[in-house]
């Protein structure tokens, strides 16, 4: 096993020694969930949640953003009402987090690649390289098949503003509803669902590759795996996979 110099030396504070163990490790493997966008102030509750869906907070008492991002919406064009005003708030003008640029400065020295449950903007605002992220639970700014009929997922910018600018008591007009152009059913978010999962398109399986490569790649190194504002809601997606790899890999090490 190999030992980690950071490790044994004294210090002070808990910065000082993730600096130390960031310069010391051959690779860097960092697993982001919901906390670190919330550190940055993108949280599903208070007055950002409160002051983007009133009507819907008034009509169905819903607690926070992820209550009302799961609820079961009597009709489609309610579903998009809420959803592209999500996506806008969550996606398409959600600004950049300091938290994602600090981070970022720190791992350009090094080879890494990022996991995460997340699926906002944070990496792309931020100018992370989209070879380097694997979006393991979807991403808001997709759709897809409500029936999951095909893997590919669509992207229509334009489309969610004019759902925001044409909706009325909680409505977008029936024709702005998009459908699958291989079934006709209503398209949705492309957001994994305890359910019945998501689409994984080309494009997922392409950062799953890249994203085991690197894992292949670096297996005997010594790699630091760094899991930030990970939960124990999904721990099936960051926190086992990397306690399984650490077991594996002697060298490795788990913060």
């Amino acid at each position: 096993m190999t030992k980690w110099n950071a490790l044994q030396k004294e210090r002070t504070t808990e910065a000082s020694l993730l600096a130390d163990l960031f310069q010391e490790a051959d690779a860097i493997v960092v697993g982001i969930g919901a906390g670190m966008s919330a550190a940055d102030g993108f949280t599903y509750i208070g007055s950002r949640f409160e002051d983007a869906f009133p009507d819907f907070i008034e009509k169905y008492q819903f607690l926070d953003m992820l209550q009302a991002s799961l609820f079961h919406f009597p009709s489609w064009e309610e579903y998009w009402a809420f959803q592209s005003r999500f996506i806008a708030l969550n996606y398409l003008d959600q600004p950049v987090g300091q938290s994602y640029v600090e981070l970022l400065e720190m791992l350009k020295t090094k080879p890494y690649h990022i996991i995460t449950t997340n699926a906002d903007n944070a990496f792309w605002v931020a100018g992370y390289d989209k070879e380097k992220v694997y979006h393991i639970q979807g991403e808001y700014g997709l759709f897809q098949c409500s029936q999951h009929c095909h893997p590919k997922t669509y992207q229509d910018d334009a489309l969610v503003r004019k759902m925001i600018a044409e909706q009325k008591d909680m409505k977008v007009p029936y024709e702005l509803i998009p459908f699958c152009p291989e079934c006709g059913a209503p398209l949705e978010i492309n957001k994994r669902n305890a359910e019945k999962g998501m689409v994984e398109s080309a494009d997922f399986f392409a950062q799953k590759e890249r994203y085991d490569a690197f894992l292949e790649e670096h297996k005997n190194d010594k790699v630091l795996f760094l899991e930030i504002g990970v939960g124990f809601t999904t721990p099936q997606f960051i926190k086992t996979p990397f306690q399984k790899c650490v077991q594996a890999n002697p060298n490795a090490l788990f913060v």
